[in-house]
């Protein structure tokens, strides 16, 4: 019987998000999911400043070496004149299959390493360059969602060239008293701040203003209950079960505080029991999303649902994570799917949609030509 040929993943973590610890934990559980007899693996760490360090640097550090002092010493290997220095081992990386970013925030979902990957000419897990990109954005994705008919708060959107015509009393006029701030390009809850009176609305704009140079302020709802759904697919996604994040009484919002320095109050229920019309809404409301983003591979869809049961899409996360409390993997398992069973469909869903997009002509062909027809149809 012939030997079967492993799938050579390259996985990327790291980044210079504030989730840069966080994306090192959820790459060493898909590490540790993968089953080694299908795959070989080559690690590769983004540093907080931008370098990526080889396969063998970056398992020093997975193993628990200082970061800085290994990369310290990895950039006196490379020419720092060239250009392409800080990439310049990925670029070198020719016989990786495929990708598997796990770099969070900023550079890893707003569509910066898509296009690196593209760039490579490899398969990569999740989402485009484009659907990343918008999706990260949250005014462009408020947009979208508006367009598709998809319920999301009010919200106004803050640039530094009209910020101030929004002082406290016009938003409130508009909005509410009660209104939460955020960067339009930020993840992990870095820069919001929810505000009910002008003293308030002041600091968190200020504060806003330094993660982006566009802020939303949008309408807060209600006693808002926090639900989330997982999403697995290309051209015909899968929903899971539904959770929900529950916070202290005490606790305004799901905060990065709560997310990151102390989550002892925070409890998840997964799956969480809804009302079977609520959850059908929901589902379906995330099925909807994915596709009008043109969602690819995976993402996590957070809604707001009000205490009269109205849900609202709250936020979109193209790369989830996959750390012990995450709750994307939590979702699944609790709907039937294994960790490592939903890290091998996510692989050949990347593996599937770059041969799907392969088969696209990038430059003209004669009508009459049909040579160069596509008749690939891509696995689901």
């Amino acid at each position: 019987m012939e030997k079967q040929t492993k799938i050579h993943v390259g996985l990327l973590f790291g980044g210079n998000s504030s989730e840069h610890d966080v994306s090192k934990r959820s790459a060493h559980n898909i590490y540790d999911a993968m089953d080694k007899s299908r795959y070989e693996v080559s690690l590769f760490l983004l540093t907080r400043d931008g370098f990526v360090l080889s396969d063998a640097a970056s398992r020093r550090v997975f193993d628990g070496e200082d970061e800085a002092t290994v990369a310290a010493a990895e950039q006196t290997k490379v020419d720092a004149s060239n250009p392409l220095a800080p990439i310049w081992n990925l670029s070198q990386a020719k016989d990786i299959d495929v990708f598997f970013p796990i770099i969070h925030g900023n550079l890893g979902e707003d569509g910066t390493i898509q296009g690196l990957f593209r760039l490579l000419k490899k398969p990569y897990v999740g989402s485009g360059v484009l659907a990343s990109a918008v999706s990260f954005d949250k005014d462009m994705t408020k947009q979208v969602l508006t367009a598709h008919g998809i319920r999301n708060t009010k919200y106004l959107v803050l640039t530094p060239e009209n910020r101030d015509a929004y002082d406290y009393s016009t938003v409130q006029a508009q909005l509410g008293d009660n209104v939460f701030i955020k960067p339009a390009n930020q993840g992990s809850s870095v820069g919001i701040h929810k505000a009910s009176n002008a003293a308030e609305y002041n600091d968190g704009i200020e504060d806003a203003f330094r993660y982006d140079y566009k802020v939303l302020v949008e309408q807060t709802i209600d006693g808002p209950e926090e639900v989330e759904i997982s999403i697995l697919g290309n051209e015909e996604p899968i929903a899971s079960k539904l959770g929900a994040i529950r916070v202290p009484d005490s606790d305004v919002f799901y905060d990065y505080n709560n997310k990151f320095v102390d989550a002892s109050g925070v409890t998840f229920e997964v799956p969480v029991e809804l009302s079977a019309d609520l959850t059908k809404e929901i589902t379906q409301m995330g099925l909807q999303t994915y596709a009008a983003l043109g969602l690819k591979g995976m993402a996590r869809i957070d809604y707001l649902v009000s205490k009269d049961g109205v849900p609202y899409v709250g936020e979109v996360n193209t790369l989830p994570g996959f750390t012990n409390i995450s709750l994307y993997p939590q979702l699944w398992q609790a709907t039937g799917i294994t960790y490592a069973d939903l890290i091998d469909r996510l692989i050949q869903l990347g593996l599937d949609e770059f041969k799907y997009q392969d088969e696209l002509a990038y430059d003209f062909i004669p009508l009459d030509d049909h040579s160069a027809a596509s008749t690939y149809k891509p696995k689901h």
